[in-house]
């Protein structure tokens, strides 16, 4: 029996309305400006848990303009694949790839023995992202994405997003300080947005933390394990056609990256991307080999 057969249809509707509104959502370009935006914020965040720790790092925050500038004057990429990956699977990415394959070799195992994703897809990515660790972002993420929470652009997509960088410092992960990243929010050496920081990130080396900024295993695990979260199969391959290659697009949707990441982990696999026991593949990005 449905609610609207138990009371009037105008109470019915009150009730579906407050049923389906959120408990709170802070408005975009708030009348009371950018702090008034902040205490709503604030208010949202302790209502789902937040607390005083991960508020704190809301004390004192401003708006980015260079963060507002950088987010409306994105570029069209339009580079084809074999522009892209000629210029990212360079030799010596190569050359500091097959290095970290052999340093962090056992390491490796132990996350495929864990999640399933094989070391080659895990260091591609690495490298392709920050160049192993070397460049990922000088901003403060609570800043930037509170700055484009605050714009009405994407303001449900960052307030969320805001939210989840409260929880990374509240549950002691690392502190606001520490939290440096992309102006788009992007944390660590693989790159991961707070939302998925927050749900994906693993503390592999156990010492407590989650730390994707300076933890070489838990960055590598936390990568492997959200390759899982998004239906990576074990022993399958990641080539075009192949079943991990939409998991790879889930990594980063755009066609020429997923297939330069492919391409990346192939070479590093020494030269083809293997399923257990099978032969090597022949998808588009191994035929783009120069």
């Amino acid at each position: 029996m449905t609610i609207r057969k138990l009371i009037p249809a105008a109470a019915a509707a009150a009730v579906l309305t407050l049923t389906a509104a959120p408990a709170l959502a802070a408005q975009c370009n708030h009348k009371g400006g950018f702090p008034a935006f902040i205490a709503d914020i604030k208010k949202e965040a302790a209502a789902k848990g937040v607390s005083q720790r991960g508020l704190s790092a809301l004390e004192g925050v401003a708006v980015d303009n260079a963060v507002l500038a950088a987010d409306r004057n994105q570029k069209h990429f339009s580079q084809t694949f074999e522009q892209f990956s000629g210029r990212m699977v360079s030799r010596d990415r190569l050359t500091k790839g097959a290095k970290y394959m052999q340093q962090h070799a056992a390491l490796l195992k132990r996350i495929e023995q864990q999640f399933g994703v094989q070391g080659a897809v895990v260091v591609a990515i690495w490298g392709l992202e920050t160049d192993f660790g070397v460049v990922h972002g000088k901003r403060s993420v609570v800043r930037s994405v509170a700055t484009l929470a605050y714009d009405c652009r994407r303001t449900d997509k960052f307030q969320g997003e805001l939210i989840d960088a409260l929880r990374i410092i509240d549950r002691g992960d690392m502190a606001s300080a520490q939290m440096i990243g992309e102006w788009a929010g992007e944390i660590g050496q693989t790159q991961f947005l707070p939302s998925s920081y927050y749900k994906f990130a693993v503390d592999f080396d156990g010492n407590g933390r989650r730390d994707l900024v300076g933890s070489v295993p838990d960055v590598l695990a936390s990568t492997a394990n959200y390759l899982k979260g998004h239906g990576w199969q074990r022993g399958q391959g990641w080539n075009v056609g192949q079943p991990n290659f939409e998991v790879i697009k889930a990594w980063n949707k755009a066609e020429v990256y997923a297939k330069t990441i492919a391409l990346f982990a192939d070479k590093l696999n020494g030269g083809g991307a293997r399923a257990d026991n099978a032969p090597a593949t022949t998808g588009a990005a191994k035929g783009a080999r120069r």
